[in-house]
């Protein structure tokens, strides 16, 4: 039992960069779903900059609010600093929400204030998911071995957050490379910067000053006033009628909110994993809550503990870099400023600092697992990859259409996926894979975890849940349906039978550890634990 008192101070000198960190996270996500929904989906100013971008607002300050008393009761508890967890819009989550349910009903009705009171509408439905996580959040999680969880974060860490911003640097080199390297120089290679200055910050104003040199980038006024937050009760009871007049946008809801409070599960073992302990059940209420008050205040995207602790931490960060963003993030947002600094700052200039959490995520998993472990997080790890091919090809079959391409064949047209076969390209495979990655990828990583461990019957629990899940359409398909027994699935009962009934006939001593003859590759000889 801890003796005395401990006093945890909310700022430090770490906390200056990590909020250019965070808030350049944030930013990006805001900046990339008020273009899409201004200039995609057609939404007014008044509407993007008036509703939506406030409403996320208010839904971050209402979670960073909890994250930082959260902090406070940690610190106190445990008799030592410790560091906020992270929060804003939830980034594979917000993809969904646009492309899942604001795009097909504005592309069906060419009404955008009604796909924008659906989304709404979905956002607080899906709130109320991903709170009842809470129900599961704290058994799934002891059940569930880290290199499960920590593995599927890698997985998207790699793929969304370090590869797709990187991609963007190499697309913009002059403006990439110049924020890149004090990047490099003052976060990963974790030198002192001249004059102390945060990396994250210094790296944004060169960035963004060689793309004014370039003409790049503009300083424009567009969209700047006054919007304060207002609810919108009436907007969030049309939405949610729809949403019940059409119940197959719920085939779409559920399953991707059933993701994010796995997302909050995963991000609070991630903390857990550099030291600082968090009640995952508070912090998926948290989320879920947070979601719901934005989208009352118009903000259709999900809110949830961000991934990336860990590199907070590596900081030095305490609670002071959440409570900077959740101050500037709304004055930004009440007064139009994020539309002024969307304009300002070139995405390659932020880019780098996403590819800087993405590292420290996964260099942090590798100390956080025993070695053997590291098998799951890297088959952890893949579903994300067939998630990033699948979503590709459908964008180059959506260019290849707005471009005047005519006679094509959809995607997962019988003819066409046979002929990707043919080319080496496993379209009907990485579909399979890429739906519900998330959970295929903590699936599997617990998986082979609980193998390697000799727990084979946790190995055949998780087995089993994938059989259920599968057969309904939770993981390996585009919707929910009622009960089917595919091939995956019925592949799933019979490794969940094979798992459970081994264990009767397997002795312990019968794994070989010491005696196994070595491997012979060309003169080399290599021998177990090597």
């Amino acid at each position: 039992m801890r003796v005395g008192r401990y006093d945890y101070n909310l700022f430090s000198r770490g906390d200056f960069s990590a909020f250019w960190a965070l808030f350049t996270d944030n930013l990006v996500n805001l900046m990339v779903l008020g273009g899409i929904c201004q200039f995609v989906f057609q939404m007014p100013v008044d509407i993007v900059y008036g509703r939506i971008i406030p409403g996320a607002a208010i839904a971050i300050l209402a979670g960073v609010v909890v994250y930082v008393l959260l902090a406070k009761r940690a610190a106190a508890q445990h008799g030592r600093a410790v560091t906020a967890m992270p929060y804003g819009i939830s980034t594979p989550v917000m993809f969904v929400y646009l492309f899942g349910v604001i795009g097909p009903i504005y592309w069906s009705t060419n009404d955008p204030v009604l796909a924008w009171q659906v989304g709404i509408g979905a956002g607080f439905m899906g709130g109320i998911v991903a709170a009842l996580g809470a129900l599961i959040g704290p058994w799934l999680k002891k059940v569930t071995p880290r290199a499960g969880m920590l593995g599927t974060l890698c997985g998207i860490a790699l793929v969304f957050i370090g590869t797709v911003p990187l991609a963007n640097v190499f697309e913009n080199p002059f403006v990439g490379f110049a924020s890149m390297i004090i990047i490099l120089w003052g976060l990963v290679g974790r030198f002192r910067l001249p004059f102390n200055i945060p990396a994250g910050l210094l790296a944004l104003v060169v960035g963004t000053v060689v793309a004014l040199a370039m003409g790049e980038s503009s300083v424009s006024f567009e969209g700047v006033g006054f919007y304060p937050p207002v609810p919108y009760f009436g907007d969030l009871a049309a939405g949610i009628q729809h949403l019940f007049n059409h119940p197959e946008l719920f085939l779409v809801l559920v399953p991707v909110q059933i993701y994010n409070f796995i997302e909050t599960m995963n991000n609070v073992e991630s903390a857990e994993s550099a030291g600082d302990h968090y009640p995952v059940a508070t912090c998926q209420i948290t989320d879920g809550v947070g979601t719901m008050v934005g989208a009352l205040f118009g903000s259709p995207f999900p809110t949830t503990a961000y991934i990336g602790h860990p590199a907070y931490k590596r900081m030095g960060a305490h609670a002071g870099y959440v409570i900077g963003v959740g101050t500037v993030i709304p004055l930004a947002a009440f007064f139009g400023f994020l539309a002024f600094l969307s304009h300002l700052i070139p995405v390659a200039a932020a880019a780098p600092v996403l590819v800087f959490v993405a590292l420290s995520l996964i260099t942090n998993t590798a100390h956080a697992v025993k070695t053997d472990h590291m098998a799951a997080v890297t088959i952890a790890m893949m579903p994300h990859v067939s998630s990033f091919l699948v979503i590709k090809w459908g964008s180059l079959m959506g260019a290849l259409g707005a471009t005047g391409a005519t006679g094509m064949l959809a995607l997962g047209d019988p003819q066409l996926t046979a002929a990707l076969l043919q080319q080496g390209a496993h379209y009907a495979g990485h579909l399979a894979l890429s739906q519900g990655a998330i959970l295929t990828g903590l699936i599997w990583g617990a998986i082979v975890a609980s193998v390697i461990d000799g727990r084979f019957r946790n190995a055949g629990g998780f087995a089993f849940a994938a059989f259920v899940m599968s057969s309904v359409g939770i993981v390996h398909s585009a919707t929910l349906h009622w009960p089917e027994f595919s091939a995956v699935s019925m592949g799933y009962l019979i490794a969940a039978a094979f798992l459970f009934i081994y264990p009767i006939f397997h002795k312990q001593e019968q794994r070989q550890e010491e005696g196994i003859e070595p491997l012979a590759v060309g003169e080399a000889q290599i021998t177990p634990g090597e």
